[in-house]
């Protein structure tokens, strides 16, 4: 079919640890399980209400598993961009099963981390991170100044 697209994003927290596998032939593959949720208040009962649904995320570039194996760990929060897969199999009692998830490959998938850096598993401490935004500070405030001083010099003769 021309024309069709073949797209999912999702935003949403890793419901457990990342497992990544290796295969025979040295590749490897990452399953990972988010969670998003949608919050309403009920009009009957007047009470919030939540409804979360679980999404299966399979991850086979490898430098993407890469980086989920330094920085992924439960409770993570991630922008995830990826097709919609449905495999099938047959189990051990000759029963046919079915599998829906989201699939990121090499060239076709995308994640971002969107935990701030002090809640991710980096090793930073909140001192390591105000120390962080403190020098980022210092440095605009100095390409500021130094700004200020490079506008100064040019004269006012501007003819528009």
């Amino acid at each position: 079919m021309s024309g069709s697209v073949n797209k999912v994003i999702l935003i949403g927290n890793v419901g457990q640890d990342p497992e990544i596998r290796s295969f025979q032939s040295g590749g490897r593959v990452c399953n990972l399980s988010i969670a998003t949720s949608e919050r309403w208040k009920d009009r009957e009962s007047n009470e919030q209400k939540e409804k979360t649904q679980w999404h299966r995320v399979v991850v086979f570039n490898e430098n993407l598993i890469n980086l989920i194996e330094q920085y992924v760990k439960k409770g993570s929060k991630l922008f995830i961009e990826g097709q919609l897969e449905t495999r099938k199999w047959t189990d051990s009692s000759g029963v046919d099963k079915y599998a829906t998830e989201v699939v990121l490959r090499n060239f076709k998938g995308e994640l971002t981390f969107l935990d701030s850096r002090g809640s991710s598993s980096d090793n930073y401490s909140d001192n390591d991170n105000k120390q962080i935004n403190q020098e980022k500070n210092n440095d605009l405030n100095q390409s500021i100044t130094e700004n200020t001083s490079i506008d100064s010099d040019i004269e006012d003769d501007i003819p528009f």
